[in-house]
Parts: C-alpha cells; structure tokens; sequence
C-alpha cells in the first residue's frame, strides 16, 4: 500500500467513525437488513476480483478502475479494494454485500457470533472513535466486523492477518 493511500485511508476511518457514517436507523418499523438483492462475497473475493490477483492484472481485464477516492471494482460499487504490494488483500463492503452465511450491515451482534461462533473479539482503543470488532478466521482468510456492540456497522473480507492489521492500525477506504 502506497503511503499516500495508507494516510488517506486512516484519515477516513476517523471521519467515517466521527460521523456515524454507516449506521443505520434501527428500531421494530425498521428492517435489520437491507431490502433487495445482495451480492455475496465469499473468502475467495468477488466474481472476476479475486484476493491476490494483482492490481496490474484486474486493471489489464477492465475489473479496476480510477474513481474520485482511488481504484474501484467495474461493477462492485459497494466493494473498496484495498492493495498491498500490487496485491488485493481486503474489500471493504458496503449495502447489500453479505458473507454466505447472510451477515451484512446491519445484522446484530449475536447473530454474528452464533453464524461464526469462533470469531475473535477486538476492542477499538480507548477514547477513539472506533468500532469494537470480530474477526472470523478461515485459514488465512477472513472477515473482519466492525461493530457499535449492537450490530454491524462494516465488513472487511480478505486475508485475516491484513484484516487484523488494518483494525490495529486504523484504516479504511474513501
């Protein structure tokens, strides 16, 4: 990851956080889920996107391209990828992504955890304003939650130890 995106993005996670960006109004009118199809990100990635292709290559077949914030997938406009080395190690996800087991933004805590219930709890450092999250380990893959302890508020699927990474350090896409 270039330096200049590394900023960028940490900059945003703190500006998204501040601002409640993500969350959605809750209460018993008011669905948990979003309505309509979602597109299902699986440990692998996405159809044509897959984690560790290279960015050159995904550029080369059409499926990056240059927005306003950085790079976006053709067709995913709910996914931001996030490159390490020419790599794709994450997609941050957005309204209507889900994992197989049907978590999205949106789907309470509990739920998550009974769907994975061997997801490892991560507290957000004191005084930030930061997500908790859960991070569910699949060999070297994984989707990291990021949660207000009530229900998810963001995903991040890819290679767990860059996930990991990025909840330790603080970082999100545009």
């Amino acid at each position: 990851m270039k330096l200049r995106q590394f900023a960028v993005l940490a900059v945003l996670l703190v500006a998204a956080s501040a601002s409640g960006s993500g969350t959605h109004p809750s209460g018993p009118d008011i669905p948990a889920r979003p309505i309509g199809a979602s597109q299902v990100v699986g440990l692998h990635g996405l159809a044509g996107a897959e984690f560790g292709a290279s960015e050159t290559e995904l550029t080369r077949r059409g499926v990056l391209r240059a927005d306003a914030c950085g790079m976006t997938l053709a067709g995913h406009g709910t996914a931001s990828p996030i490159f390490v080395d020419d790599r794709l190690v994450l997609l941050w996800l957005d309204d209507p992504m889900s994992t197989p087991e049907g978590i999205t933004v949106g789907t309470p805590v509990a739920e998550v955890l009974s769907r994975y219930p061997s997801s490892v709890r991560l507290h957000a450092p004191p005084r930030t304003y930061r997500f908790d999250g859960l991070l569910a380990r699949d060999g070297d893959r994984g989707y990291l939650f990021l949660h207000d302890g009530t229900a998810v508020r963001e995903i991040i699927a890819g290679y767990a130890d860059w996930a990991r990474r990025l909840f330790d350090e603080g970082h999100s896409p545009c």
